[in-house]
């Protein structure tokens, strides 16, 4: 650890109830907008801290997170974390199909099921965010039109695809393409996902900016070749530098939690860290690295630069911490 890591104080560390043996239950919970299907692992005690996840349009919980949270190395944040899996609605596997013309919620209303989420299971308020390949604008007219002619050319499953790999990875025809589109392809409720990428195509902007009510810790993650690198290097120049970390990851490509998991977690626990938590844990691959494949950008009261390398060089991103007990991992 270098001289200027050092320097960063960490909070008092939150006490973490000793690791117990993970249950899977899975609920279903009413919300102003219907019912939500959400896993719970962890024994639900509301003294632990909660880890809320959200998948990617054409994905869901399991496909999304679930290599990631058995991935051996995040085991040390498993044990001591009760993880909420939400499946957007109908997005669920084995998920009834929607009648015809039912009216899916808007991305707002999404938004707005999350809180009885939080209080079906009691945590409280979001403490830090993790955001995974974000993109914050809504559809332009060259978008919208470039998205008409999509949908009369491409079929639904190559529409996804396209969504959530680059083109490079998209050229590459690579494994994880191949099992994206077999599953996709199988899916029994794929007028839902269709209903799903409507209401993602029909978004408005998220109008952040560095005045925003955004005030916790923000983890930007995204892969070095994924379709919304430049999305997610904006968002990260119009939120506030003294509480974000970008991370832009090499080989990462659109969903770098399936392709880099090793890598995204130990980021994880440098932010865990950065929120009190966690603080004696070991950090070993990033600090052993030799590449620059994990960079982070931050600022800590000004007098640091904004652009960190989590090497041997460097090994940076703790961020302060805010008082509540819910972080939200997103993509």
């Amino acid at each position: 650890m270098t001289t200027e890591l050092q320097e960063i104080a960490i909070t008092e560390e939150k006490p973490l109830l000793p690791g117990q043996p993970d249950s899977v239950k899975e609920h279903s919970i009413e919300t102003p907008h219907g019912l939500l299907h959400v896993t719970l692992h962890g024994t639900g005690n509301t003294r632990r801290p909660a880890i809320l996840t959200y998948h990617d349009v054409g994905l869901e919980s399991k496909s999304c997170f679930s290599a990631l949270f058995k991935f051996e190395e995040m085991q040390e944040i498993v044990k001591n974390f009760t993880v909420v899996h939400i499946d957007a609605p109908g997005q669920e596997e084995g998920a009834a199909a929607y009648p015809a013309g039912y009216q899916y919620p808007s991305m707002d209303q999404l938004a707005e099921m999350i809180p009885s989420v939080l209080q079906y299971f009691n945590p409280d308020l979001v403490e830090g965010l993790v955001l995974i390949n974000i993109d914050m604008n809504a559809r332009g007219w060259m978008d919208w039109a470039a998205h008409k002619l999509t949908t009369l050319t491409s079929s639904l499953t190559e529409q996804i695809l396209t969504h959530l790999f680059s083109q490079e990875e998209l050229s590459a025809n690579t494994d994880l393409l191949q099992i994206q589109r077999e599953r996709l392809s199988k899916c029994t409720n794929l007028s839902n996902v269709e209903l799903f990428w409507k209401s993602y195509n029909s978004r408005r902007d998220l109008n952040i900016d560095r005045n925003s009510p955004l005030k916790c810790p923000v983890m930007l993650v995204v892969g070095d070749q994924a379709p919304y690198e430049d999305a997610a290097v904006e968002c990260n120049s119009k939120l506030d530098p003294t509480t974000t970390s970008f991370l832009k990851m090499a080989d990462g490509g659109g969903l770098p939690q399936l392709t880099q998991p090793s890598k995204l977690t130990e980021a994880f626990k440098y932010f865990i860290q950065g929120m009190g938590y966690m603080a004696s844990s070991c950090m070993t691959r990033l600090s052993r690295s030799r590449t620059t494949s994990l960079s982070s950008s931050y600022s800590m009261e000004g007098s640091r630069s904004r652009s960190r390398t989590l090497s041997q060089s460097s090994q940076g991103g703790q961020l302060p911490p805010s008082p509540s007990h819910t972080m939200e991992v997103s993509c």
